[in-house]
């Protein structure tokens, strides 16, 4: 090219960028299978592999599945795994007493997977919208709002059959006020002192729940979750929500939507101390795999680039229904 120069820089940034080994050498945020949490939807029988239609390649295991599919992940990196019951619904009841008994479908898959998979860690939501028949995850008063004190009265029942099975981290993801100190007190004061808390600190009122809801064949028979899921327009609300959280015993806290809330991530990671989890939900993946289908993006890169976003905003571990995708891509 004629009269041509080259520019008068002394910071060329593309420098790191020239090689893959100079690359790898300047990454800041890594993707392992130490970072996965692996959902999983426990189901009655033996020998049972159902599809769900709404999250293609994820099914409803039951516990001789769910057993083997676990130790496949955990030999590939993932140290951990957290339940989702479907309940029978003559199970389910107004006030969800099924959720606390100790032989329940979540309890004995609890006890079958510590005896064959010791090693893993083992995870169960708290509350109880998978055990009631309204689908609410709490006890209903009479003008159909979620009573907060006599749900919680009932979540610490619920932890405590939990822990008392072998669970090593119990996570209420109900969003009631004061429930992680009360369930705190209730596993002190059953000798259950290592049995940690993943505190659901901001779970939003999302759509992107969706997909989830048709997994665990659970429905609300009235009203919606308005008034105890956050506001999807809050922010300085999510902060106080994780103090209070932290105050109250909470060993981890955890971001629910992932990807629409970086934001709120990022804005834990910068004012708390607490490892920071974020739930990449049923909506984020069924939506990727959708378009996988009809060909518009290839999900495993799409998976790979949403999960390190995720990690970038200050998640140290991720809950996800992409996990085999990743751990194609990272093997």
């Amino acid at each position: 090219m004629d009269n041509f120069s080259p520019l008068d820089l002394l910071q060329r940034p593309r420098r790191n960028r020239k090689s893959p080994a100079i690359r790898y050498l300047t990454q800041e945020t890594d993707l392992s299978a130490h970072n996965l949490v692996a959902p999983f939807f426990v189901i009655e029988g033996t020998g049972r592999c159902e599809p769900i239609d709404h999250l293609p390649l994820i099914n409803r295991l039951s516990i001789d599945h769910l057993v083997r599919e676990a130790e496949v992940l955990h030999a590939s990196g993932i140290q951990a795994i957290a339940l989702f019951p479907c309940i029978n619904p003559s199970l389910k009841t107004k006030h969800g007493e099924h959720s606390y008994n100790p032989d329940n479908l979540v309890c004995r898959c609890i006890r079958k997977l510590k005896q064959e998979l010791p090693s893993m860690a083992i995870i169960a939501d708290v509350a109880l919208d998978p055990y009631t028949n309204h689908g609410h995850d709490g006890i209903l008063d009479a003008d159909g709002f979620v009573d907060n004190d006599q749900t919680v009265a009932i979540l610490q029942k619920q932890a405590l059959a939990l822990a008392s099975s072998g669970c090593d981290i119990v996570a209420p993801s109900d969003m009631m006020d004061g429930r992680i100190k009360a369930i705190r007190k209730t596993l002190d004061k059953y000798n259950l002192q290592n049995t940690s808390i993943l505190a659901y600190s901001v779970k939003y009122a999302s759509h992107f729940y969706a997909p989830f809801r048709n997994a665990l064949q659970s429905s609300l028979t009235e009203g919606d979750k308005k008034t105890y899921q956050m506001n999807p327009a809050n922010k300085r609300e999510a902060l106080r929500e994780a103090l209070l959280d932290i105050e109250e015993g909470a060993d981890m806290l955890l971001v629910k939507p992932a990807l629409p809330y970086l934001d709120i991530v990022d804005l834990l990671k910068r004012n708390t101390v607490l490892p920071i989890g974020a739930y990449h939900v049923s909506g984020e993946y069924a939506m990727v795999m959708a378009a996988d289908q009809k060909g518009y993006l290839k999900a495993s890169d799409i998976f790979f680039e949403s999960l390190l976003s995720i990690r970038r905003a200050g998640a140290s571990f991720i809950f996800t229904y992409a996990y085999k995708h990743i751990l194609n891509v990272l093997n």
